[in-house]
């Protein structure tokens, strides 16, 4: 079935699809048709919709659920995210699945409500205390913000870990169609962990605390082991990147603005090509050195540089020295978005 919707909307579709038994939502411009379209779908379908008082109220009913055994999710934007972060932080340290939608919007403060992906740091390093992970997912277009999101319940159960779908304010106001699945996910097995009330789950505990400093060591380092091993699941794709000299590196709505680029530049005889990370955390690293070895790198973001720094990092710990240091970035901030125009004439100046 395809259908033509708001990619916030199929957002919602994705969660139904992935098995979500609990949204727990506090409207916020401007992901608030996620919420909208959770208060209007899940009770048809059987699964309960909350209104929270609040965004820390939401994501702390999703640690309860989750500790019981349930899928949930909540979504937000970047006021609402930033009160999310210990909560986000506490379903880390008691290794519970649990996603988050974030849809961007220009800060600090209020700021307004145009694109922005200045919440990169949050969403994919962790903003609340303690070396905890999420898994972060940044979809390009109304396609991925269903796929993803099904993604995103996916590797949260996987990896027991909150995953962020990591979104814009243009991306999900935008209407595309959306070709969704043809069944239900699996649902996956919480008796390992989950406190259900059931003889089988009577000795699982839900905690985060050790009152052992080296017992909290041990934990610690246990989650930097699990962390290291979600590398395995790290996404990413290319475009016109075997025979480019430039690649241009970009994810989330960048990305699709960097796809034209290239095509604007290979018309005019410049080789350029295209990688976006699909997972921001983990970052395919390995991947990205690949395709940007001995090759000139430019890149397109919504920040003030957050992702090119990333950028750089990845390249210089896979050994691509000489390319981290060529790195380049092309931004605007505040809602503005980079144009394709621009884009090929900050190319051009890079040869």
């Amino acid at each position: 079935m395809t259908k033509f919707v708001k990619s916030n909307e199929a957002v919602v579709m994705g969660a139904l699809y992935a098995g979500c038994d609990l949204y727990f939502g506090y409207p916020i411009t401007p992901a608030s048709e996620i919420a909208h379209g959770a208060a209007k779908w899940f009770p048809m379908l059987g699964r309960t919709f909350v209104q929270a008082e609040c965004e820390t109220a939401s994501v702390n009913m999703m640690f309860g659920a989750a500790a019981a055994g349930k899928l949930c999710m909540t979504a937000t934007s970047g006021p609402g995210f930033s009160l999310m972060q210990e909560g986000i932080s506490y379903l880390a340290g008691a290794e519970l699945p649990a996603v988050v939608v974030d849809v961007n919007r220009a800060g600090p403060g209020l700021g307004n409500v145009y694109p922005e992906q200045s919440d990169y740091t949050p969403a994919v390093k962790g903003g609340g205390h303690g070396n905890y992970q999420t898994f972060t997912l940044a979809p390009a277009n109304a396609q991925e913000m269903c796929d993803l999101t099904i993604k995103a319940f996916e590797m949260a159960a996987k990896w027991r870990t909150p995953a962020i779908v990591f979104a814009d304010g243009l991306q999900g106001q935008m209407m595309e169609t959306v070709k969704l699945p043809e069944a239900e996910s699996p649902r996956p097995d919480f008796s390992a962990w989950a406190a259900q009330g059931e003889p089988k789950t009577r000795e699982n505990l839900v905690k985060s605390i050790f009152l052992d400093a080296a017992a909290q060591e041990k934990f610690n380092e246990y989650l930097q082991e699990k962390y290291a091993k979600m590398a395995a699941d790290a996404m990413s794709e290319t475009y016109l990147a075997d025979d480019a000299d430039l690649m241009i590196v970009a994810f989330g709505i960048g990305s699709r603005i960097a796809r034209t680029t290239a095509e604007e530049l290979r018309k005019v005889g410049i080789k350029a090509g295209c990688f976006r990370p699909i997972s921001l955390n983990p970052f395919p690293r390995e991947a990205l050195a690949a395709s940007c070895k001995g090759k000139k790198v430019l890149t397109i973001e919504l920040d003030a540089g957050q992702f090119a720094d990333d950028v750089r990092l990845n390249l210089a710990k896979a050994g691509c020295g000489a390319e981290a240091a060529s790195v380049k970035m092309l931004h605007r901030m505040g809602g503005e978005v980079v144009s394709v125009d621009a884009a090929v004439a900050a190319a051009k100046e890079m040869l």
